[in-house]
């Protein structure tokens, strides 16, 4: 493994039940997970109590480590006020669940457009909104890092780099996807170019254009290969890789997108989670092998 890149994952793609999540990662040699769900229950739906009581005895007990948290903060309508007031006080409670779990990162969005409306019509609302968000990563010294989600504000590059130029903020900070790239038609080379400055943190996940299916990474056309190589070896990029498969239908899946899960996998390309996982895993590791 190279000197400071650390796989990372989602690990509630191998199964909602969090000991199985945690032996498989275990079973890998993976020291790290993306905790988004666990045991059926989405983090944002955890107390501060029950992470300590309930997660953090069973972490530790695997001797695994959480390199973030996969809110669903910002991933709700922008004209949905009690939705924003709701996960206002959600993140509050994010933040403090990182510092029981030594974690810097929450995984966030810039909240859905509505279908059919114009993008900039929304941006002073967006960065309005985003902008109390970031005051309350800031009490805790949380980095907020941006995902760039299919229909949401953020989704295209030109304007997850408005954002990160408008708020530049050091809690603020850009999490780069390549499929959802791919599927929002970008070119992932491009999109990596403008945002490079502001990438605290990279999702390894593969996508084609044809039926915008998700692949195993590296044999799609979120040109991974190529732009770790460059991000690792030439822009010294250091820090997570985290494992977002999406190759199987799994239990939280329909959580997660705004169409059907069977429009987003469309056939299963492992026999379970646990399968695809270890798939994704070892084709990242290939394609880290290449890179010196």
């Amino acid at each position: 493994m190279k000197e400071n890149i650390f796989i990372s994952g989602f690990a509630d793609e191998i199964s909602s039940d969090f000991d199985a999540q945690l032996k498989t990662v275990t079973d890998l040699g993976m020291h790290y997970i993306s905790l988004r769900s666990a045991d059926g229950k989405g983090i944002a739906d955890y107390s501060v109590d029950e992470i300590r009581e309930k997660i953090l005895p069973r972490l530790d007990a695997a001797a695994v480590k959480v390199s973030s948290l996969g809110s669903p903060i910002g991933k709700v309508g922008i004209e949905d006020e009690d939705g924003f007031a709701a996960q206002l006080a959600q993140l509050d409670t994010l933040c403090q669940i990182c510092g029981v779990l030594d974690c810097r990162y929450i995984r966030m969005f810039s909240f859905f457009i509505p279908e059919g409306s114009s993008p900039a019509d929304y941006r002073s609302t967006v960065l309005e909104k985003l902008k109390k968000f970031i005051a309350i990563a800031k009490k805790y010294n949380v980095v907020l890092i941006h995902e760039n989600e299919k229909d949401i504000y953020g989704d295209i590059g030109s304007r997850c780099l408005d954002l990160m130029e408008s708020i530049d903020d050091p809690c603020f900070k850009s999490a780069f996807d390549f499929a959802n790239f791919v599927q929002c038609g970008e070119d992932t080379a491009a999109c990596w170019d403008m945002l490079k400055d502001h990438i605290a943190y990279i999702h390894i996940k593969d996508a084609v254009s044809t039926d915008k299916e998700n692949v195993v990474c590296g044999t799609g056309e979120g040109k991974i290969k190529e732009l770790l190589t460059r991000a690792i070896r030439d822009e010294g990029y250091e820090g997570f890789l985290t494992l977002e498969p999406h190759l199987v239908l799994f239990d939280s899946l329909a959580s997660l997108e705004t169409t059907a899960a069977e429009n987003i996998i469309k056939v299963n390309k492992a026999k379970d989670g646990a399968e695809g996982y270890a798939m994704q895993y070892h084709a990242l590791c290939d394609i880290l092998d290449t890179i010196s």
